[in-house]
C-alpha cells in the first residue's frame, strides 16, 4: 500500500510537470520508477499504460479549448505510433542489466536538453507562419516515438520544441496537438510491451496508481502553470532528471565510480542546477518587465501589438 501511494505521488508530480510544460510526464515518471529499482522495460511499460488514460483526458481537454490541430495530430501521431511500437519491442528484448543504463543515458540526454532549452532559450512564442509539412512531421514522429518507448519518455521533449522552433504553429496548439497525438503513441507502445513482455510482467496496480495520481494532477497543473513560470519549472525539472539518472549511471556496471567521484559530480550538478534556476528566474522577471502581457496569454506578440487594449 505504501508503494502504491508513492507511485500515485509520482504520477501526480509527473502530470504537474507535463501539464505545465507540455512535456516530460514520461521522462519524469520513468526516472522516478527507475529510482525505485524497477526494470527499464517494466518502468516504460507501466508509464505508457498509465499514459493511455492521462493523454486521453489531456487530449479531450485541449480539444474542448480549441488547442488541437488535427492535421498535425494525424501527421505526427501515426508515425509516432509506429516508432513507439518498434521501440517497445526493442527495449523488451534487451537484458535488464543492459537496458537500465541505456534508458538512464537516454533520460540523462533528455534531461540535459530540457534544462538547457528552458534555461538558455525558453520557448519561442512569437513566430506563427506556414502550415507544417508531412516531410517534417513524419520523421519527427517516428524518431520521437521510438525514443519515447526506449527511453520511457521523450515524445514531448522532442516533439514540442521541434514544432515550436519551426515557428509555424502557435504555442497552445503545439502543446495541445502533441499531448493529443501522444495517446496514439501510448497505445502503440503499450501494445508493443504487452507483446514483448507479456501481461504477467506488468503490475497493473502500479499502472492504476500512476493513472490516479495523473488524473488528480491534471486540473492542478492548469492552475500551476499560472503560478510557476514554465521557464523556471523546466530548469527545475531538468535538474531532477539529470541528477537522478547520473546517479543510476555512476552505480551501474558501465561506470562503477567510487564514492569520491560520485559525490563530487553530485555537488557539481546541484550547484549548476541551482544556478540554472536562478538564471531562469532572473530571465523571467526581465521578460515580464519588457512585456507586461499576462504570462498565460498565448496570442503572438505581433498580434498583441496590433490589438488595442
Amino acid at each position: 500500500m505504501r508503494k502504491l501511494l508513492l507511485l500515485a505521488l509520482v504520477g501526480l508530480g509527473a502530470q504537474l510537470v507535463d501539464g505545465s510544460l507540455g512535456m516530460a510526464y514520461g521522462v519524469t515518471s520513468t526516472t522516478l520508477l527507475l529510482a525505485l529499482n524497477t526494470s527499464a522495460a517494466s518502468a516504460s511499460a507501466t508509464v505508457h499504460l498509465a499514459e493511455i488514460g492521462t493523454t486521453l483526458a489531456s487530449g479531450a481537454a485541449h480539444w474542448r479549448f480549441g488547442n488541437v490541430d488535427w492535421r498535425v495530430v494525424r501527421r505526427v501521431g501515426v508515425p509516432g505510433a509506429v516508432g513507439a511500437f518498434a521501440g517497445a519491442t526493442f527495449l523488451a528484448s534487451l537484458s535488464t542489466e543492459f537496458a537500465a543504463p541505456v534508458m538512464s543515458l537516454i533520460l540523462l540526454t533528455l534531461g540535459l536538453y530540457v534544462l538547457l532549452r528552458f534555461t538558455v532559450a525558453g520557448l519561442p512564442r512569437d513566430r506563427v507562419g506556414l502550415p507544417l509539412r508531412k516531410r517534417f512531421l513524419g520523421p519527427l514522429g517516428l524518431v520521437a516515438g521510438f525514443v519515447d518507448a526506449t527511453g520511457g519518455g521523450g515524445w514531448g521533449p522532442i516533439g514540442t520544441p521541434a514544432i515550436l522552433a519551426s515557428g509555424r504553429l502557435e504555442p497552445r496548439r503545439v502543446i495541445g496537438s502533441i499531448d493529443t497525438s501522444e495517446f496514439l503513441v501510448a497505445v502503440a507502445a503499450s501494445v508493443g510491451f504487452l507483446v514483448g513482455l507479456g501481461a504477467e510482467n506488468i503490475d497493473f496496480g502500479w499502472v492504476a496508481a500512476l493513472l490516479i495520481g495523473g488524473l488528480i494532477a491534471a486540473p492542478i497543473a492548469a492552475w500551476l502553470v499560472r503560478i510557476v513560470p514554465p521557464r523556471v519549472l523546466g530548469s527545475a525539472v531538468g535538474g531532477v532528471i539529470i541528477l537522478t539518472n547520473t546517479r543510476t549511471l555512476l552505480l551501474s556496471d558501465w561506470v562503477e565510480a567510487g564514492p569520491g567521484l560520485r559525490y563530487s559530480l553530485y555537488l557539481l550538478i546541484v550547484v549548476t542546477w541551482v544556478a540554472a534556476i536562478g538564471w531562469s528566474v532572473r530571465q523571467h522577471r526581465a521578460e515580464q518587465a519588457a512585456d507586461p502581457a499576462p504570462a498565460d496569454d498565448d496570442t503572438p506578440t505581433t498580434e498583441r501589438a496590433t490589438t488595442s487594449r
